[in-house]
């Protein structure tokens, strides 16, 4: 997905995902890079978010979880994330 790209994939993912989670300006976005040391332009990050962001949404939609059916339905996550059951209170 990342061959024959002028960057790497991290600065890749990490400016589509900090310019959709975030909805900061293009131009705040590439001060923040020049601040982390990597020189890439406002425009170029609108063409890597263009190019990507569809792409990452169609592998994300394929990794999301069916909706939850029988008991685990009625469960509850804990802290950590696992299934709790429900306890029934009279």
């Amino acid at each position: 997905m990342f061959k024959g790209r002028h960057f790497d994939r991290s600065v890749v993912l990490l400016c589509v995902r900090w310019y959709l989670a975030y909805s900061l300006s293009l131009r705040y976005l590439e001060e923040m890079m020049t601040k982390r040391g990597i020189s890439v332009d406002h425009r170029t990050i609108h063409r890597l978010t263009a190019h990507y962001a569809p792409l990452l949404m169609e592998q994300l939609n394929r990794r999301v979880l069916p909706p939850l059916t029988g008991s685990k339905a009625q469960a509850s996550l804990d802290r950590r994330g696992r299934y709790a059951e429900k306890e029934a209170h009279p």
